[in-house]
C-alpha cells in the first residue's frame, strides 16, 4: 500500500515505515502528524485519485529529528568581465517516518473511470464517418494566350 501525499508543498510518495526528508516542520522532535492532503492512494492494486484530494483519507507520520541538509554553493562567474560571486545554501529539513495510511472514505476509483471512458470511445467513431462531406472538385485554371 502506498500513497502520493502533498507536505509543506511538495508531493511525496510514502508507504508505512518509510523515512522522507521534508522542508522544516514546525512540530517538535518526537510529535505525531497527520497529512490530509492524499492525492492518491493505492491498495494492492486498487488505485484511487482525488479530484484533487480524497476525502477522508490521512497520512499519520512520527517527527525524528530537524536537521540541515547539505551545503549547496551557488558560484555566479561572467567571463572576461572579472563578475565573481559565490554564495553557500544550507535547507532546513524535517526528518519524518511514515506510521500508516488511512483509507476511509475513498469513493473515486480510477479502474471506473477507464471504463467510461472506453464506452464513450466507440460512440464517438460512429459519429465520425457521418461528419465526412466530399471535397469540393478544383476550379481549373485558365490560361491566356496575349
Amino acid at each position: 500500500m502506498y500513497a502520493i501525499v502533498e507536505i509543506a508543498g511538495q508531493q511525496f510518495k510514502v508507504s508505512k515505515d518509510l523515512k522522507v526528508y521534508v522542508h522544516r516542520l514546525a512540530n517538535e522532535e518526537g510529535s505525531k502528524v497527520s497529512f490530509d492532503k492524499v492525492l492518491l492512494l493505492d491498495d494492492n492494486g486498487n488505485v484511487t485519485l482525488g479530484a484533487p484530494a480524497i476525502e477522508g483519507a490521512s497520512v499519520e507520520a512520527k517527527v525524528l529529528q530537524h536537521l540541515k541538509g547539505d551545503k549547496v554553493i551557488v558560484f555566479k562567474k561572467k567571463r572576461r568581465k572579472g563578475y565573481k560571486k559565490r554564495n553557500g545554501h544550507r535547507q532546513y529539513l524535517t526528518q519524518i517516518v511514515i506510521e500508516g495510511i488511512t483509507a476511509a472514505g475513498g469513493t473515486k476509483k480510477a479502474a471506473a473511470k477507464k471504463a467510461v471512458v472506453a464506452e464513450e470511445a466507440p460512440a464517438a467513431t460512429e459519429e465520425a464517418p457521418k461528419a465526412k462531406k466530399a471535397a469540393a472538385p478544383k476550379a481549373k485554371k485558365e490560361t491566356t494566350k496575349e
